[in-house]
């Protein structure tokens, strides 16, 4: 589909999606305990609805300025898992935490390494810090680098072991034009021997006579220039110093190779413009299914990563009410993209009532045969005030299996757990905020990226530290389809990276598919409290017996099926039975 097409296509979306969504916000205003929180650094008041927060760690000493608490050098910023640990990044180094016991973590050790941004990423005994600015230096002192041109200086990724937790070493940094503002990590099952790194450089090029190569020039100036493209690099997992860039796709270009192919940027009014694609911020890949979503300025971008030093563009698409594209994440299907929009950077309030409810916001486009369609938007659903920077920013997927639910951080905007299974028609369902920083001045804060790991949510905050929550119950997610998401175990997530949810044979995945299709009377109350009864039963008996009722429940759903109203969801809980059936199932 052409950008022209999609736009038009999202210009009658949002005509019907405007006067829903302010309908939605006024009636449910005097409703929302949100409105009105006290404000406050580490004594803000605090309101949750089906979210329930179980830790709280506040900055530890040295990580903070206690006259500036807003000082940007001390931000938090993204976050990555492996095993038991969360390594917190930031703007002046990166934090370990150990996390065995999500309600009570414990800071294992903290490496002060000014990288600006300071975004991470683990795999094995080796993570990734993005660097961008330009007083980060090599050594990772905190003195700066004064000069215009210095050897001491660093832009790009610095890699360090962490073999010894709680004494890493920085073994090799990787040089590149536009520093690295975020980074990608993508693994390869057909080169074990390597990892990959996309990097994302948002940043002015630096001087040829700092790092040869480099130009700031436009391409009708110079067609090598550092703009419109991406760096990858690549690490040998053995030898991780031998580093080094392998390929600088040129992401962007048109069908006749024009580099600066895609969106030129321009203004819609004084506070609203369109970038220039010319970078990408995030990356997301999707190794499972050997496709990325690129969010790049002006654009959104899906890629070919079956070569993962090679990506290629195979779609793009544009939306007039985007400013500046920021991230993206899949449904767990593949079957959905959502790309997010970091309206005023991350630093202003865009959540005011005032504010139109698709800038800022979340695009929902469906994927189907490689190209994709605009479906619909999603925004925080409450008004903020105009001390709060808010606007949407990192989440991801939590694994409940049969719907598409996402956590997403809003920044001061705080925490908002939404379901996007039909994607014209998006709901919040749980939710976590402070009230803001400071009651008269707007101070840069609130959660950066809020991440599903293992059967909890964690938010790093930017100014205040670190959260962990727990969903709850509700009548918009039962318990069994919590406990359903809590059988998925990852030994590493990392931001940027998603894995496939895949859910072990269980009766809790079965009655989740019930509860959904009882929610959404897909099913008559008559069938689905006989399913229930003959579920309990199967699930007391045991070898053949089992086997035998499970047979015979599945067979009966085959048949209920055909005159569901949910008839999809119907057979897929059949199929999850007669899997149950022929698998030693988790009788949880």
């Amino acid at each position: 589909m052409t950008a022209t097409r999609v736009s038009i296509r999202f210009l009658i979306l949002q005509l019907a999606l405007l006067v829903g969504t302010a309908a939605m916000n006024a009636a449910g205003a005097q409703a929302d305990p949100r409105i009105g929180l006290r404000p406050g650094w580490n004594d803000a008041g605090e309101a949750a609805r089906n979210l329930e927060l179980i830790a709280h760690r506040a900055k530890s000493d040295g990580w903070f300025r206690a006259d500036s608490m807003g000082d940007i050098n001390y931000w938090n910023s993204d976050m990555a898992f492996m095993g038991n640990y969360l390594f917190q990044g930031g703007y002046y180094g990166f934090q370990i935490w150990d996390i065995s016991n999500a309600a009570s973590p414990t800071l294992r050790s903290k490496f002060v390494c000014p990288s600006g941004q300071g975004d991470v990423s683990v795999y094995r005994n080796l993570l990734f810090v993005s660097s961008q600015e330009t007083r980060n230096r090599i050594d990772c002192g905190t003195q700066g680098v004064p000069d215009t041109v210095s050897a001491d200086r660093l832009r790009g990724v610095r890699i360090f072991d962490i073999s010894d937790m709680d004494h890493p070493k920085q073994v090799a940094v990787v040089q590149t034009c536009r520093g690295s503002h975020t980074h990608t990590l993508v693994t390869d099952p057909k080169d074990p021997a390597n990892v990959y790194i996309y990097v994302s450089g948002t940043s002015v090029v630096r001087p040829d006579a700092e790092l040869a190569g480099c130009s700031g020039r436009p391409p009708e100036e110079d067609p090598n220039t550092a703009l419109f493209r991406i760096d990858v690099i690549r690490v040998p997992l053995a030898r991780p110093q031998d580093a080094r860039i392998v390929s600088s796709p040129r992401l962007f270009a048109d069908s006749a190779g024009a580099i600066a192919g895609l969106a030129k940027g321009d203004s819609l009014d004084k506070e609203h413009h369109h970038s220039e694609t010319n970078r990408c911020h995030d990356i997301t890949v999707y190794p499972a299914l050997s496709l990325a979503a690129g969010a790049c300025a002006g654009n959104g971008i899906l890629l070919d990563i079956s070569d993962p030093a090679n990506p290629r563009r195979i779609a793009e698409v544009s939306d007039p009410n985007f400013s500046f594209w920021h991230s993206a994440t899949f449904s767990n299907d593949g079957g959905k993209v959502l790309f997010t929009d970091e309206w005023g950077g991350g630093g202003l309030p865009k959540c005011r009532a005032t504010d139109d409810p698709k800038w800022g916001a979340d695009a929902i486009f469906t994927l189907s045969g490689r190209k994709l369609s605009p479906a619909g938007y999603y925004k925080l659903p409450v008004v903020q005030t105009d001390t709060e920077n808010c606007v949407a920013h990192n989440g991801s997927i939590i694994p409940v299996p049969g719907r598409d639910i996402m956590v997403q951080a809003w920044y001061q905007g705080g925490v908002s757990v939404f379901d996007f299974t039909d994607p014209s028609r998006p709901v919040e369902i749980a939710f976590f905020d402070r009230g803001p920083d400071d009651p008269t001045t707007l101070f840069v804060s609130g959660q950066w990226s809020t991440y599903w790991y293992n059967g909890h949510i964690y938010g790093s905050e930017m100014g205040r530290g670190l959260d962990v929550l727990d969903l709850k119950p509700s009548d918009y997610l039962s318990q069994n389809e919590i406990d359903a998401a809590k059988l998925v175990h990852l030994d590493l997530f990392n931001p940027q990276n998603q894995p496939k949810a895949v859910w072990p044979a269980s009766f809790v995945v079965a009655r989740a598919y019930l509860d959904q299709l009882v929610r959404d009377k897909g099913i008559s109350s008559a069938r689905s409290a006989v399913v229930a009864r003959e579920l309990g039963r199967a699930e007391k008996l045991r070898g053949a017996a089992r086997r035998t009722a499970l047979k015979q429940l599945a067979a009966q759903l085959d048949r209920d099926a055909q005159g569901a109203s949910d008839k999809v969801r119907v057979q897929t809980l059949a199929a999850n039975v007669r899997e149950l059936g022929g698998a030693k199932a988790i009788g949880k």
